[in-house]
């Protein structure tokens, strides 16, 4: 599939498969893993629909295998896949959208060659942010070989969930957290989670999670790179859900455009465009 580069310039034609890969991500240290996360959204910026039973999930008039390819390329990138405890509550009711990446498919066996020639273990790991330990923990996760740390406020661990989680091959990590005085919870302070993960040797850590996590993620000032692909055709809903939900940040995040890519048409619809942003570092007050 043949996109076109418009910036930076000077434009030209370019291959979808293998863009993700090739992209550079920034320099990762113990200190200060790179953290990433990317969405797919249609013009007026919905992430998300609510379907005839009441769950959200990515509009089909949006989502496409294009997208779904360079998701994989994001995955297959990582060391750690960062995702919330909802998203195992909502597969184990059936309504989660896929597997964790990267998909064990023909069509996504290079990507995983491509990890195994670069002496990474075969799957990402995964990194579970919870408010409450209660969810089950999918089998398949183990078997593929991928370690499973589940980060939660210590104060809310007890000891039957914790042991459960345990004796299913996870590791759950407790630390403080911050009152949310909108509510009853506590918040992770995401940046010990990473700064944690840092010193286990992870060094690239996608962000898999939706709009809320995001919010914490920004507000705590661990985000360098954002990928968004924006399909251009206009959808509405009764109930808008963007990029990023939560109160207002304390002070706006900014973001350079790295890269923009244009894909003229999408399996005979209306085309998209593949967006990389990078988090400004000078002068933001939410940096590291």
């Amino acid at each position: 599939m043949t996109l076109l580069r418009l910036y930076p310039p000077p434009a030209q034609a370019c291959s979808l498969e293998g863009l993700y890969l090739d992209t550079p991500l920034a320099h990762a240290t113990p200190d200060a893993p790179v953290v990433y996360s990317n969405f797919v959204t249609s013009l007026d910026g919905r992430v998300a629909v609510e379907n005839h039973e009441g769950h959200d999930e990515v509009p089909a008039s949006v989502a496409n295998r294009h997208d779904w390819r360079l998701y994989q390329e994001l995955a297959a990138r990582a060391d750690a896949l960062l995702i919330g405890g909802r998203y195992f509550r909502q597969l184990a009711k059936g309504h989660a959208q896929a597997a964790l990446p990267v998909a064990d498919e023909p069509a996504f066996g290079d990507l995983l060659e491509w990890r195994r020639d670069r002496g990474s273990r075969p799957q990402p790991d995964v990194v579970v942010l919870s408010n409450t330990l209660d969810f089950p923990l999918p089998g398949s996760l183990i078997e593929q070989g991928r370690r499973v740390l589940i980060f939660v406020a210590r104060s809310l661990i007890t000891a039957e969930r914790r042991d459960r989680l345990v004796a299913q091959g996870a590791e759950v990590i407790g630390l403080d957290s911050e009152p949310d005085a909108a509510s009853v919870t506590h918040e992770l302070d995401v940046r010990q989670v990473v700064r944690r993960l840092g010193e286990r040797g992870y060094r690239r850590i996608y962000s898999v999670a939706g709009p809320y996590s995001l919010h914490s993620l920004l507000r705590h000032g661990v985000v360098d790179t954002l990928f968004v692909t924006q399909r251009l055709s206009l959808i509405g809903g009764e109930r808008y859900q963007g990029l990023l939900e939560g109160p207002s940040l304390a002070s706006p995040v900014g973001f350079s455009l790295a890269s923009l890519y244009y894909q003229e048409a999408v399996d005979g619809g209306a085309g998209q465009l593949f967006a990389r942003y990078d988090r400004r570092s000078c002068g933001d007050a939410t940096s590291r």
